[in-house]
């Protein structure tokens, strides 16, 4: 069994039936659903603001790589090409941390594969990632370099401004159809 946080984001098209489409195709899966983010684009590449989420799940059949596998699955279902780096698209899943649930805890899962490293090497560098993941889960913690640390503590390391920037909406991905 494992347990992931899926981060997604849209800024193509109608944004926010692209992050209902995830929820959707997680339903039976999904714990936990955080609110509706407005978030500027990352990475430098000009385009519109984002809608982001976080998406807690868990699966007694799944591995890590099939979380990775279902994302993209949906990202192609929503016409995502990868033309640009951090450039604008209809769909973005990615599985941001993912651990083994096992009897005394959980276990989280560590690869360097390119295709999936876990946990994601830059998500303690992004407030678009770590501001959803705290509405959903208080005390998660993300290891950075073998060093864990709360996210609420990665957090506070940003850019005040970066934080700033991550708008909660009115927006709800809950009851989606």
């Amino acid at each position: 069994m494992t347990r992931a946080v899926l981060s997604i984001g849209s800024n193509l098209g109608d944004r926010l039936a692209q992050l209902r489409s995830v929820v959707d195709g997680l339903a039976p899966w999904l714990t936990a659903v955080s609110s509706v983010y407005s978030t500027p684009p990352w990475g430098g590449v000009p385009q519109q603001d984002y809608l982001n989420a976080v998406l807690v799940v868990e699966d007694p059949a799944a591995e890590a790589r099939d979380w990775l596998h279902r994302g993209q699955r949906l990202e192609q279902a929503a016409g995502r090409v990868r033309e640009v780096r951090w450039g604008a698209r209809t769909l973005d899943v990615d599985v941001v941390w993912c651990a083994a649930l096992r009897p005394a805890g959980p276990h989280p899962c560590r690869s360097t594969d390119p295709t999936l490293t876990l946990p994601h090497p830059q998500a303690h560098n992004r407030a678009f990632v770590l501001v959803p993941w705290l509405e959903v889960e208080p005390e998660a913690l993300l290891e950075v370099d073998g060093v864990p640390r709360p996210v609420r503590e990665w957090l506070a390391a940003l850019d005040p401004a970066e934080v700033e920037g991550v708008r909660r909406t009115e927006h709800s991905l809950r009851g989606a159809s």
